[in-house]
């Protein structure tokens, strides 16, 4: 097949221990899935269908990267979160269904442009602006499932700077991992190559240049992230 310019590589993540990687396909986000959380962004944490919004395959970035802050923001975020990696497609699976699924498991770091997403979500629009511009999916490498067993539980923290801002568990999610998948999967077909980023934990906050973020969960070590002068 001939295109009329190169297509862009696949974006894709490092897998742990292994040289294949990961091929990204598509990224889903689920909104405040931690009671805390939604309560610090003034949402009553309730047990409603979770809502999900989405970034750019493209916007991966890895372990270890420099992200320059980002343009047409003030308040830039950190979101400490679990992340699914979907291996098997599917459709309208049940909770038991969808371990199977589940292909493994990574450290993500959702980073947000906070002003823009409020005045977004204050006047009705959607999140994009927000939530899906360039840099903004960080990534660690994705562990096997098959290793790691189903999470379920484990400490979550993020800090900025050495300093703790961030600390939960994997339980404290409102919706829980087969829950997601499952949920997710009522609406379209996830297929092999899909990203679900869970959500975050309470004390979500600024980074500016210099700062150095920090992400851990049990079983899958650290991934880190330095913040760069914003681009020029």
């Amino acid at each position: 097949m001939n295109y009329v310019f190169p297509p862009h590589p696949v974006p894709s993540v490092a897998v742990q221990g292994e040289s294949e990687r990961f091929p990204v396909r598509r990224i889903f986000c689920v909104g405040r899935n931690y009671e805390e959380h939604a309560r610090e962004m003034g949402k009553d944490p309730t047990r409603e269908l979770p809502f999900f919004f989405t970034k750019p395959a493209d916007a991966i970035v890895e372990d270890g990267a420099v992200v320059p802050y980002p343009p047409l923001t003030s308040n830039f975020h950190h979101e400490g979160e679990l992340v699914l990696a979907i291996g098997k497609a599917g459709f309208n699976v049940s909770e038991a269904e969808s371990w199977d699924l589940i292909w493994g498991y990574a450290i993500g770091n959702d980073l947000t442009r906070r002003d823009l997403q409020f005045e977004a979500r204050d006047n009705g629009r959607p999140w994009d602006w927000g939530k899906a511009f360039d840099n903004s999916a960080v990534c660690g490498p994705i562990h096997r499932a098959s290793e790691i067993g189903r999470l379920e539980k484990g400490a979550i923290q993020l800090t900025v700077n050495q300093t703790v801002r961030q600390k939960a568990d994997l339980a404290d999610l409102i919706w829980s991992v087969p829950e997601i998948v499952s949920i997710l999967s009522r609406s379209v077909r996830v297929a092999p190559g899909d990203l679900v980023y869970t959500g975050t934990p309470a004390g979500v906050g600024p980074l500016v240049p210099g700062d150095v973020c920090v992400v851990e969960i049990d079983g899958l070590g650290k991934l880190t992230t330095t913040i760069a002068e914003r681009a020029s």
